[in-house]
């Protein structure tokens, strides 16, 4: 069974002109490292994927040879909705999380 996304476009939009709202960011990591499976993770977090399928969706590897070969060969973006309590007092403030899940590496050094 599918998740039902827990926001909506218009919520998303009415993050996008508060740049103190958006936080960027990206899995980077050495290859077989569980990038794509905590990428689900979030994203099944924000209720895009279930969590049955978080860690075998592969939600971001949509190329039919990443599917088939089981491994991030490109780059992929997904924005995601969040609210956060920031203990200032207002209660939960959404946040948009645009995060890129990244082929892995051999090396870093």
């Amino acid at each position: 069974s599918a998740a039902m996304p827990n926001f909506t476009v218009d919520q998303i939009r009415g993050i996008m002109d508060n740049t103190d709202k958006i936080r960027s960011m990206s899995v980077i990591a050495h290859v077989d490292h569980g990038k794509s499976t905590l990428t689900d993770s979030l994203i099944c977090k924000a209720g895009i994927i279930s969590a049955k399928q978080a860690g075998d969706a592969r939600f971001t590897d949509t190329r039919a040879d990443e599917q088939e070969r089981g491994v991030t060969i490109k780059s992929t973006g997904v924005s995601l909705y969040f609210e956060h309590d920031e203990d200032d007092g207002k209660g939960n403030q959404p946040h948009l999380i645009n995060l890129i899940d990244s082929p892995g590496h051999v090396d870093f050094s």
